[in-house]
């Protein structure tokens, strides 16, 4: 395990570089020359059996070839559709552009806005936009596109869009000509070409002016139309999506002929295709079968960490879990370093605020802590009022059992971390009723209709340290505040840092931020993954620092060597 342990300080200190000479001067590191006048600092394989490829060793980027990545459901092609998560996010970062993507150095990098700035007083943000830009089918990709995509969809409140939270202070995005947008805010958003860059791609006006946008089939599960690397060839549900080459995307035709997505919902076989060849490049999200593909010359694992964390979330509308004793006892009845230990193979280390070390200026390392003591847990359940009366092994209260039910989709590891959760939390006395549930079914249940006691999850949100999206009031219910916690003073933290500019200041924020969160458990924050990305050895051109999710930008630049 040392050589797993060395990387995360490396990648810390690498990070830290980054962001301060990006404090100091500004600046991104993309292909596009036009830079940018933002100046917030930086967060921080062979071929299917079937493919085609190079038939030469090069030095360098050659064309040809095509590669295959596992998904585990049927994807929506559409970012902003409700029920567009992570199995749709792989492909729709690949078939559409937004304004801006992450940059390899974490910080946002120029896509179809080629630069942008802001007004003196943070309420607007103007975005230049590049004027190359084809549709796949050929239309001319203008402002009126992104207008459309803001103000008839991501702003209409009643159609509730996916990453919706993002944009909770934006008033309307107005094209002032063909090639430039300007957003108009209630308040001042520091982190805005950040979300602009994270699953907010932009959409079609001529397509979807006057549509459902959500019940537009022919788009949405049949043929997108994007301004990607590449575009759809074709599509069979439960089975998988190809997509080719767009010999007109903006930046330059693709390396790679082709990217297969092959709906696998099981991690077993997405192991048994890599060590065959067969599948190219993905993220495991179950570490337990690290040992056999490391043996493999074949494969290379990339571990690093990416702004994540995983949690619990305790349905604040169930009385349940309303009591912060409750919900500190129930942490401390998780060995959160087990669970790191042995299902994640060290790959990770506790959490216990949102904001990750890979985001190393933001990351407060000196917050409240919950070790693991299952008498301690017992004690505070008791002080709250929960003991077993009745000796059957149940807490009890005013003659009524602590019993709820767990849910879980089934993805990765994550059945079983929720066996391990259930059988920890039982050892402090609370009936936990566990059920699995099939990942899309999750989604619908318990994230959109938030019909869940308790759930487990995670969140990998955009390089900026604003988790507003993820905690403030104003995004429970119906945005990703998905325990229902509402909280005043977290509010007010949360507010200081969106609105904040100057980094330094913002880092005084949210250091408060993260000791806040830590004290009182908005989520129970379990860990900060390390992500296991498998690629290839013969698949080239995948940016260093980047997660296999933020890379998915740079897929043009992707080749094969063989």
């Amino acid at each position: 395990m040392g050589t797993k342990r060395k990387l995360p300080a490396m990648l810390g200190v690498l990070v830290l570089l980054l962001t301060i000479a990006l404090v100091s001067c500004g600046g991104n590191s993309t292909k596009t020359e036009t830079p940018t006048t933002s100046e917030a600092p930086s967060a921080s394989q062979a071929p299917s059996a079937s493919a085609a490829v190079a038939t030469t060793k090069s030095d360098g980027p050659v064309k040809g070839g095509e590669i295959a990545i596992p998904i585990v459901a049927d994807p929506i092609f559409n970012p902003w559709h409700p029920n567009a998560f992570a199995e749709s996010n792989v492909i729709n970062r690949v078939l559409f552009s937004g304004l801006t993507k992450p940059g390899k150095d974490l910080a946002p990098a120029p896509d179809l806005a080629a630069s942008w700035e802001t007004s003196e007083d943070g309420l607007d943000w103007t975005f230049h936009l590049r004027d190359d830009v084809k549709w796949h089918d050929g239309e001319a990709f203008t402002s009126a596109d992104v207008a459309y995509t803001f103000n008839e969809i991501a702003l209409n409140r009643e159609l509730g869009a996916n990453n919706v939270s993002y944009f909770k202070n934006v008033k309307s995005v107005e094209a002032t000509d063909d090639y430039t947008v300007v957003f108009h805010l209630t308040s001042p958003v520091a982190a805005l070409p950040a979300y602009l860059s994270f699953n907010t791609e932009i959409l079609p006006e001529h397509i979807f002016k006057g549509q459902d946008p959500w019940n537009l089939v022919s788009f949405n599960k049949e043929m997108p139309i994007g301004t990607g690397a590449y575009k759809m060839e074709k599509y069979i549900s439960g089975q998988s999506v190809r997509l080719v080459a767009n010999p007109d995307y903006y930046d330059g035709a693709p390396n790679l002929d082709a990217v297969e997505y092959r709906v696998l919902p099981d991690v077993n076989t997405h192991v048994a295709q890599a060590l065959s060849g067969e599948l190219s490049v993905f993220t495991l999200d179950d570490q337990a079968a690290l040992a056999r593909l490391e043996k493999s010359d074949e494969i290379k694992i990339i571990p690093q960490y990416t702004p994540r964390f995983f949690w619990v979330a305790l349905n604040q509308e169930n009385p349940l879990f309303t009591d912060l004793r409750v919900r500190q006892a129930m942490l401390m009845a998780i060995n959160r370093q087990y669970i790191i230990d042995t299902v994640l193979n060290g790959y990770g280390e506790v959490a216990d605020a949102g904001i990750s070390p890979a985001l190393a200026y933001y990351f407060n390392p000196n917050v409240k802590h919950y070790d693991y003591d299952v008498e301690g847990a017992k004690a505070l359940l008791a002080e709250a009022g929960w003991t077993d009366t009745d000796k059957d092994g149940i807490v009890d209260k005013d003659g009524k059992p602590f019993s709820f039910l767990f849910e879980v989709g089934i993805q990765g590891n994550l059945v079983r971390i929720g066996q391990i959760i259930q059988q920890e939390l039982r050892q402090i006395g609370l009936d936990v009723k566990f059920e699995t549930l099939e990942w899309n079914a999750m989604i619908q249940k318990d994230v959109i209709r938030r019909d869940y006691d308790m759930m487990l999850n995670w969140w990998r949100y955009p390089a900026d340290p604003d988790l507003k999206p993820y905690l403030h009031s104003s995004t429970a219910g119906t945005g990703y505040n998905i325990p229902g916690y509402k909280d005043p003073e977290l509010d007010a933290l949360l507010d200081a840092g969106s609105t904040t500019a100057d980094p330094a200041k913002r880092q005084a924020v949210y250091y408060k931020l993260q000791e806040y969160m830590a004290e009182n458990l908005p989520y129970l924050f379990l860990w900060y993954p390390m992500e296991t990305e498998v690629a290839n050895v013969h698949l080239k051109g995948l940016p260093e620092h980047l997660g296999f999710g933020d890379s998915l930008h740079y897929i043009d630049e992707w080749w094969l060597e063989q």
